[in-house]
């Protein structure tokens, strides 16, 4: 079966019919193929079927506004692909190219039906391409509060870059990539409601003030429900932590009687450990706890009460 053949399965009457002199929209046409062309692989500005494109798996970004991609895809029926796609060679049997900038274009591209889009090669190693992905969405604006946050942790992790090396490269602030960079910090009910823009990153930057994820949960909660302002949830973080803190300092005062914390100090002494009799009523039940450092600490313990 000839190379021809095998690319015409599967897409239909167009793909058995003579090319047409028109193409789509602001494409750039084909030459006529020559002894002197020069392979696809030696070009770097030409179309491509949209079927040999694909997604990076260094794209950022994973939401994408579908309300947005639908009033693309009627631009691009009506006026083209302007702007070509950002591509590098697909290292794989199937040949191809994965996308480094434009993804949002191509899949509005694949709604409006077009078949070919222009595109610029740049044959680039995996971490450039996703550094240039994204620079390109942070220029554009397109990454929500977490995707940038997990962007900037993939540098880190991947490429070993400082924040101040990010900050550099990104064109920010070491500051503001290490606050992104907290929100990474969030407890996952509460990340989501970042996600779902249920709450802005000013909401989840004071809701870090907080020390522990119940915490924080619980303070987010309060937060959407009552529909309060950054300022609003700067005041009730500030509270809790403050409350936290009085609860601290407050002395507990004891109900136990004399006998039972007598008790408590000689069987701890004993035991090596500290020891807890809780009683449910003056006389009656209760509950004897005996705490332990490790197992070794256990086993003595052990020893002695057996």
């Amino acid at each position: 079966m000839t190379d021809s053949k095998k690319r015409g399965l599967g897409r239909g009457l167009g793909a058995l019919l003579p090319p047409r002199e028109s193409h789509s929209p602001m494409v750039p046409a084909r030459p006529p193929a020559t002894a002197h062309d020069a392979p696809a692989k030696s070009r770097t500005y030409f179309a491509v079927g949209i079927e040999d494109l694909y997604p990076s798996p260094e794209q950022p970004r994973r939401k994408f506004d579908e309300a947005k991609l639908a009033e693309l895809a009627e631009s691009l029926k009506t006026h083209g692909l302007i702007t070509p796609l950002v591509v590098r060679p697909r290292k794989d049997k199937d040949g191809g190219y994965y996308l480094i900038a434009g993804e949002r274009r191509w899949r509005a591209a694949q709604r409006a039906g077009l078949h070919e889009l222009p595109v610029v090669v740049q044959d680039v190693a995996e971490s450039i391409a996703f550094e240039r992905a994204l620079v390109e969405n942070l220029q554009r604006a397109d990454l929500g509060p977490l995707e940038e946050a997990g962007a900037y942790q993939r540098l880190v992790d991947q490429l070993g870059y400082t924040q101040e090396q990010i900050a550099e490269r990104i064109g920010k602030d070491r500051s503001t990539i290490a606050n992104v960079l907290r929100l990474l910090k969030l407890p996952a009910p509460v990340r989501q409601l970042v996600e779902d823009d249920r709450l802005t990153m000013g909401h989840a930057r004071a809701l870090l003030g907080l020390d522990d994820a119940p915490a924080i949960e619980r303070a987010a909660r309060a937060v959407v429900d009552k529909g309060l302002s950054v300022r609003a949830t700067e005041t009730l973080v500030k509270q809790q932590r403050d409350g936290a803190k009085a609860a601290k300092k407050a002395p507990v005062p004891s109900s136990k009687s004399a006998a039972v914390r007598d008790l408590e100090d000689r069987l701890g002494k004993a035991l090596r450990g500290r020891v807890t009799i809780t009683e449910k009523a003056p006389g009656g039940a209760g509950r004897l706890e005996i705490e332990y450092m490790d197992l070794d600490h256990l086993d003595k313990i052990l020893d002695l009460l057996l």
